[in-house]
């Protein structure tokens, strides 16, 4: 496929794009509300129905529903990863509708993620146009709660994933539009302390309070930071106590773990949940886990990455990569030893933000990347 030839057919769509847009983020869809994620993937279905590709539907069980779209044939199979769900609450789009200023169309979920649905309908939209079949079989996991761990679809995602050559993520870009070809893992940890309640005047002695034990312990756990490696632990909510005259009984914190690589992983898990206490009178609960494991660079994807730069080079941009703390639905996917390749998704800024927009200008050569990886790999 002429690069030019394909440039400019994705140029001279860009206003159906923006429409199209418009309409993705109209359809609002918090990951905590059902319903509305449901009346989302109910919309896409039916776009990608038209369309010509199979939709299957998954149930998600509190969350919203989970899809799976099937485009082409082959025995071999392409795996695409879009998420549904954002973090923004319905209502939002009433506040700050969605607009084009200049380069930059902005709109509440509009760059993580639903311009990756944009992507996808154009990209099937372009092989149907020109006449051409992917190398490969597509299929696209639209999935309802990424952004509170993936509990519905992890399974789905891993399933379709060991059946796959390789996956492609269309999250967000990295700033300058990098590439993520590592992501680390990352867990969240909450610790509940109780002590013994006293009068802090008349026998304070008699107590042992539950947040000075907390404390003891946040130092202990802010002592796991290492920049240099890349592990980062933050208890980043901390609560307990009734009276300032009271000995505390009880506190808790939240914690937010990021680590580099599986052996950190292993480490920072081990001590947490490891904790003990350090006086008589203590008791400690030590609740959840790792959610995501790292997302590791390995020779396949980096090998992955090379071709689509070449790729990239050839529609007239270049294509840097970059690591990031945030985790996404390619760590799981990654962490089966499947090449992947994230931050294929819209160029822009602001993710979870009120100024998040996304470059109308980029549109083409981005879809042009993910139309050609498809075609060629």
């Amino acid at each position: 496929m002429n690069s030019s030839v394909l440039l400019t057919y994705f140029e001279n769509r860009t206003r159906e794009m923006l429409s199209f847009a418009k309409s993705l983020v109209e359809h609002e869809s918090p990951s905590t509300d059902k319903a509305a994620v449901d009346r989302f993937g109910s919309f896409l279905a039916d776009v990608y129905r038209e369309l010509g590709a199979a939709v299957e539907v998954f149930s998600g069980g509190q969350q919203g529903d989970n899809l799976k779209v099937t485009f082409g044939d082959g025995e071999d199979q392409a795996l695409i990863l879009c998420h549904m769900d954002t973090v923004w609450p319905v209502g939002e789009v009433a506040r700050r509708p969605f607009r084009v200023e200049g380069d930059k169309a902005y709109g509440p979920g509009i760059y993580d993620m639903k311009a990756g649905f944009l992507y996808t309908v154009e990209v099937i939209k372009a092989f149907k146009h020109f006449g051409v079949s992917p190398k490969k079989r597509i299929v696209i996991i639209c999935n309802s709660d990424e952004e509170i761990g993936s509990p519905s679809s992890r399974l789905l995602i891993e399933n379709e994933a060991r059946k796959s050559k390789y996956v492609l993520v269309l999250e967000p870009s990295a700033p300058g539009g990098a590439l993520k070809t590592a992501r680390k893992g990352q867990g969240t940890f909450e610790l509940k302390v109780k002590g013994i309640s006293a009068h802090s005047g008349s026998d304070p002695e008699r107590g042992v309070s539950a947040i000075e034990e907390l404390a003891r312990h946040i130092l202990t756990l802010h002592g796991l930071t290492n920049y240099e490696t890349g592990t980062t632990v933050n208890v980043g909510v901390i609560s307990g106590g009734t009276r300032s005259n009271v000995v505390a009984a009880e506190a808790s914190a939240k914690i937010d773990v990021r680590v580099p690589d599986n052996d950190s992983m292993k480490t920072v898990e081990s001590v947490i949940l490891g904790l003990k206490p350090t006086r008589p009178g203590i008791t400690l609960e030590v609740t959840g886990g790792m959610t995501r494991p790292p997302m590791v660079r390995t020779e396949k994807t980096a090998e992955l990455y090379s071709r689509a730069k070449i790729l990239a080079r050839e529609l007239g941009f270049d294509l840097p990569e970059a690591s990031t703390g945030a985790g996404s639905d390619g760590n799981f996917t990654a962490n089966l030893g499947v090449p992947t390749l994230d931050g294929l998704g819209a160029v822009g800024d602001g993710s979870h933000a009120v100024h998040e927009h996304i470059l109308v200008s980029t549109l083409p050569q981005r879809i042009g990347l993910l139309f050609r990886i498809l075609q060629e790999f």
